[in-house]
């Protein structure tokens, strides 16, 4: 995992992050059917977030790929685990984070480990910071791709969070 010289608190939710036991007992907690498909983070800093999921016989279909589903979760982790760093570290008020939409296309079958990443790290903090703000929900859409070993485009997906401010 990167560190920069962001927050002190995003520099250890990132090391948190990138500690292979203590995230993996995390996912199995809170996103256990990812954790079983076998998603798993590779790199966390403040502007992007990639994660991978493999090909294999938990997250296979029956025509020989990667099921939708859980490129799915691997694209949705990939966004949403920094909205998690920023809500978690970077506003003073709590925040809560829903998806309301996702689009995605699917471009090449997944036969191998595919790695989705977000680059939209600044945006997520953005819309974070101005529903903390100003207690008015937030609605934003970020992008991620997701390639194979090789670079190729296996699917990309566009994920809509929405961010409200709690009382």
């Amino acid at each position: 995992m990167e560190h920069s010289t962001s927050h002190p608190a995003v520099r250890s939710f990132i090391r948190f992050a990138g500690h292979p036991f203590k995230f993996s007992l995390y996912l199995l907690w809170k996103l256990p059917s990812a954790w079983l498909a076998g998603v798993r983070l590779k790199q966390l800093n403040e502007q992007q977030c990639t994660t991978v999921v493999p090909f294999k016989w938990l997250s296979q279909n029956p025509f020989h790929s990667t099921y939708f589903a859980c490129l799915a979760m691997a694209a949705e982790m990939s966004t949403g685990l920094m909205a998690i760093m920023y809500i978690r570290t970077a506003t003073p008020k709590r925040v809560s984070m829903l998806v309301t939409g996702m689009e995605a296309s699917f471009v090449k079958k997944a036969t191998g480990k595919t790695w989705f990443t977000c680059n939209d790290g600044g945006a997520i903090q953005a819309a974070i910071a101005r529903t903390a703000a100003t207690g008015e929900p937030e609605v934003l859409t970020v992008n991620s791709i997701g390639r194979s070993h090789d670079g190729t485009v296996i699917a990309s997906f566009a994920i809509t969070w929405s961010f409200k401010g709690k009382a």
